[in-house]
């Protein structure tokens, strides 16, 4: 007999290595961690099993319906907002194509168990696209159905499966003679700039922020490629697992709706060389602005309205940008290039 297991893609990266490790803290082993590449040995360890392969692959994807109960999915694989800009159709791919094959993953293991398959997706700040400075500095703090007009491939992907997912949940199949439900339990969060302490910069467009962090602590030079007042949102990993735990055990009729924002402190790129440097007396972190790269960061909010996260499932971000700081980024960047 198959044994129920939660399956998350895009294992190796910096939230699915997180989310993992929490698992095997809570003593949830009944993990299937699927990657592009092989899952280094430590993830592994804490795993029932771990697959290399690519969510296009449909073989792949007939082999997990086959062997595996899946009541959960995690999907966080992705192709990041730099990266996605250079390959737009591969990202489409990738980050569309691959989502749809996993919600009908879900859709065909809830058929065949009988249970819903909560299907947990981390969107992101991208999907939003203010115009102009002057209209990001009136915005405040940005609601989830507006300035959804995101300007980069990534942000338009994430946008669209949003919405897919809303689809699958709420309206699959609308005029069939006999309505059915999909089975799909599809709930969304869109993360703010993610920090993290224990895994590397990936390639992210909000990644100066931990880059900045990295190189002081390795006593390297930085050149950040955003202006000194840009401003975004930001949370540190511990943070985001815990916005993914919390909207997975959330009670369906308590959700008003299938994606949330979550936040925990908003900094400028200044602010946050200020607070780098506190704490590293000689880093060496300068501006030298790519326009382009730069461009995009003025197009996402300063901040953005986190209440209904807080008033459906509890939302509170356990790190302060203090806490953040002083108890989780500095003594963990530090400690991981200690000679």
């Amino acid at each position: 007999m198959r044994k129920p297991v939660t399956l998350i893609t895009g294992a190796s990266g910096e939230v699915g290595y997180g989310l993992i490790e929490r698992f095997a803290q809570s003593g949830n082993t009944d993990l299937v961690a699927l990657d592009l590449k092989p899952v280094p040995d430590d993830l592994r360890a804490m795993c029932g099993s771990a697959i290399a392969g690519d969510i296009l692959d449909q073989n792949l994807l007939q082999r997990l319906i086959s062997e595996y109960e899946i009541h959960a999915i995690y999907h966080l694989a992705a192709l990041l907002s730099t990266r996605a800009e250079f390959t737009p159709d591969t990202a489409h791919r990738v980050n569309v194509e691959g989502t749809l094959n996993l919600i009908n993953l879900a859709h065909e293991q809830s058929r065949w168990h009988g249970n819903p398959v909560r299907f947990i997706f981390p969107s992101s700040i991208a999907v939003y696209g203010l115009p102009d400075l002057p209209t990001k500095r009136r915005a405040g703090r940005v609601r989830e159905s507006e300035w959804n007009l995101p300007t980069t491939m990534y942000g338009c992907n994430k946008c669209y499966c949003e919405q897919l997912g809303r689809y699958y949940t709420e309206y699959y199949r609308q005029l069939s003679a006999e309505p059915q439900s999909s089975g799909v339990d599809f709930r969304s969060v869109r993360f703010p700039g993610l920090i993290s302490a224990i895994t590397l910069p990936s390639g992210g467009t909000s990644d100066y922020a931990a880059e900045m962090i990295h190189c002081a602590a390795r006593g390297e030079p930085y050149a950040c490629f955003v202006g000194e007042d840009a401003r975004i949102p930001f949370m540190v990993m511990p943070d985001a697992i815990k916005a993914l735990e919390l909207l997975a055990a959330a009670p369906a009729e308590k959700l008003s709706q299938r994606v949330y924002n979550v936040t925990a402190f908003s900094l400028s790129a200044h602010e946050l060389r200020d607070r780098v440097s506190k704490a590293f007396p000689k880093a060496d972190i300068t501006f030298a602005p790519d326009r382009k790269r730069a461009n995009i960061i003025d197009t996402w909010p300063a901040d953005v309205d986190d209440s209904l996260a807080t008033n459906d499932w509890g939302w509170q971000p356990d790190y302060d940008v203090d806490r953040a700081f002083t108890e989780y980024l500095i003594p963990t960047i530090s400690k991981r290039y200690e000679q």
